[in-house]
């Protein structure tokens, strides 16, 4: 059985679970054996989509930089505004695109698009950095993402004070194909772009993120439990991450589109790290 196998077969989903018992699994290779006193702990619980309190405990509303990005949505939410963030029960959170019919100018952010939809967008309130004390961290969920032309869902992490760094867990621009990305600089992209049957059913997106030296990570990427691509994240270690979950609109997806409402829902996103003592 590989490294990548066996830890795609791990359940780390407690703080019960210790990094010694992954190690003495072969789930984490040389990095995770040479801290198998490491304990595991639980940032964020499945059950943070269980209620609006819970909610907002646990994440913002919108983009950390506000409403807009580099699609055509504008993010619409906060606790009195649950148009287009909303729980549908079961835990299940809800991301709902509208198109509009009025003119509200352009997107604030790079390529400026005219906005032509409103949307939602959360972001945890737990920033991920990956440090000497917490060298692990897994972030994941079950999504069931619109893939039409001109949707562009998506389940991300991004650099608090630069860009980049970036990870693209979940990623959909506007067919069946999902997007692994990690960025180090503009220019230098690593992609792995993985078909996936039915997006609007349930699927499972996981990243494992472990530090591999003083500088650099390793972040293996899942789907459905199976791992798909490793990518040397270069630069991340030390640098504060936000995750990020949003429904954004054309841009990469394609110029034209939907004019019926888009749905993007989420369950079971979860955070998890090890912490050295």
């Amino acid at each position: 059985m590989t490294e990548h196998n066996a830890l795609s077969r791990r359940r780390l989903l407690t703080g019960g679970a210790t990094v010694a018992a992954v190690a003495a699994a072969g789930g984490l290779g040389a990095a995770g054996r040479a801290h198998a006193a490491e304990t595991w702990e639980t940032v964020l619980n499945t059950d943070s989509f269980a209620s609006y309190q819970s909610l907002e405990a646990n994440w913002n509303y919108r983009y950390p930089w506000g409403s807009d990005h580099n699609g055509s949505a504008r993010m619409y939410a906060s606790p009195s505004d649950h148009n287009h963030v909303f729980l549908s029960g079961g835990g299940v959170l809800t991301l709902l695109a509208t198109r509009i019919n009025w003119d509200e100018g352009t997107s604030s952010s790079t390529p400026h698009l005219p906005i032509r939809y409103h949307s939602g967008a959360i972001h945890a309130k737990h920033q991920i950095t990956v440090t000497n004390q917490f060298p692990n961290y897994e972030v994941k969920g079950e999504f069931q993402a619109p893939s039409a032309p001109g949707t562009w869902p998506a389940f991300w992490l991004t650099g608090v004070n630069s860009w980049p760094p970036e990870s693209d867990i979940l990623e959909f621009k506007g067919d069946n194909r999902n997007w692994f990305n990690t960025f180090r600089t503009s220019s230098d992209v690593s992609s792995t772009i993985v078909p996936v049957s039915s997006p609007g059913s349930w699927h499972g997106y996981r990243a494992w993120i472990t530090k591999v030296n003083n500088t650099d990570v390793d972040i293996h990427y899942y789907l459905d439990g199976t791992w798909k691509a490793a990518h040397r994240g270069a630069g991340f270690v030390g640098k504060p991450l936000w995750l990020i979950y949003n429904l954004q609109m054309e841009g990469s997806s394609g110029n034209s589109g939907p004019t019926s409402d888009t749905y993007y829902r989420a369950r079971n996103v979860y955070i998890g790290r090890t912490r050295v003592s």
